[in-house]
């Protein structure tokens, strides 16, 4: 697996870097090296770059350069896959809010009364 698909919130540790020349290097300089823990803190909309937690900081890295770097999942990912969903799963097929939520409103919104002044 790749680091580009993991899912916000799941810990990882790396196997390898994939890519070589000035980016691999340059990946391997910032922490990622056989071995070393991590986690995916948060992902950028429309699979945008991803912020990483490693060594103690954080660091924000493209898309592409993530899909070099190759980790295997570290603990249960399920919880982390469930909470990288929209509204916390919390949408219907369509899109739009479920009746079982409790933010749903099945009202119409009011409107003036009837009555002439």
């Amino acid at each position: 697996m790749f680091l580009s698909d993991t899912p916000r919130g799941a810990s990882f540790t790396v196997v390898r870097v994939t890519l070589g020349k000035e980016v691999g290097k340059r990946l391997a300089d910032m922490g990622f090296t056989a071995g070393t823990e991590g986690a995916v803190v948060r992902a950028g909309f429309f699979r945008g770059p991803l912020q990483v937690r490693i060594r103690g900081y954080d660091i924000l890295i493209r898309r592409y350069e993530a899909a070099g770097i190759e980790v295997e999942p570290v603990g249960d990912w399920s919880a982390a896959e469930d909470a990288s969903r929209p509204l916390g799963g919390r949408l219907s097929r369509r899109g739009r809010l479920s009746v079982k939520d409790p933010l749903f409103k099945d009202t119409p919104p009011a409107g003036p009364s009837g009555g002439a002044s």
